[in-house]
């Protein structure tokens, strides 16, 4: 299958089979990630692949989404990183002030972000299967303890990779005329929302499994009916971010 034709029949997968990834095939996943651009060439990310089940299983619960007991599939944390950095200008006698703005901080989390993504793509193009798992913010402190995470890093998510069991239906997407705009923002339209609840409606009537009475919109209202970890700015200043 052409990469086009792959990226368009993304879906999450849950559930994984025991076939374990080689080394050869781990070594080639973070190699992707390593090839994603990067803002200035910082790389101001790491990568922490979990390979102790009883730290994994913590981690599956912090985040409320076991994976087959913690036994299938490989699991990877993405951490916005300028704790690097830090240790660059140390070493030069140089202030690490500007390290801990806003702007960096946003970097880090897109240096991580691309590096996930291109992770991702790279190992669908081979057959396996991916899962974003943004619950591990859910405790912020107990992952920073887990993992050891020093000052100016931030977990963004986890990633589970594996040989998938099964796979979910491809969602429908927004259409394009709802996410680019040319020359200036695309602004919804009622009809626009309408037409694509429609379509959501009967992806979550007829899809295989967990089938609901739902749409787009009823999902964005559930999501942001609440403020959700509230405790991400604490986390942030105790890691050394100033705002």
């Amino acid at each position: 299958m052409e990469l086009f034709e792959t990226m368009l029949q993304h879906s999450s997968v849950r559930s994984f089979t025991q076939q374990q990834l080689s080394q050869d095939l781990k070594e080639q996943l973070t190699l992707a990630a390593q090839s994603a651009s990067s803002s200035n060439f910082l790389q101001a990310f790491s990568i922490i692949e979990i390979t102790d089940i009883k730290k994994r299983k913590q981690i599956e619960e912090i985040a409320n989404f076991p994976i087959d007991n913690g036994d299938k599939g490989e699991l990877y944390i993405f951490v916005a990183d300028l704790n690097k950095h830090a240790q660059v200008l140390t070493l030069n006698n140089d202030s690490i002030d500007h390290l801990r703005t806003m702007e960096s901080l946003v970097v880090s989390v897109v240096d991580a972000t691309l590096a996930a993504q291109s992770m991702a793509v790279y190992a669908e193009s081979v057959g396996l299967g991916i899962c974003y798992v943004g619950g591990i913010r859910n405790n912020l402190f107990q992952i920073k303890e887990l993992l050891d995470l020093p000052e100016l890093t931030y977990p963004v998510f986890g990633l589970f990779v594996g040989y998938p069991a099964e796979k979910n239906e491809v969602k429908p997407r927004l259409p394009i005329n709802a996410v680019l705009g040319t020359n200036t923002y695309r602004t919804l339209t009622p009809d626009m929302i309408d037409s694509y609840n429609k379509k959501t409606t009967a992806y979550y009537q007829q899809r295989s499994s967990n089938t609901q009475e739902t749409n787009w919109s009823e999902k964005v209202r559930q999501h942001f009916e609440y403020p959700r970890r509230s405790d991400t700015i604490e986390f942030l200043k105790k890691q050394g971010f100033v705002f």
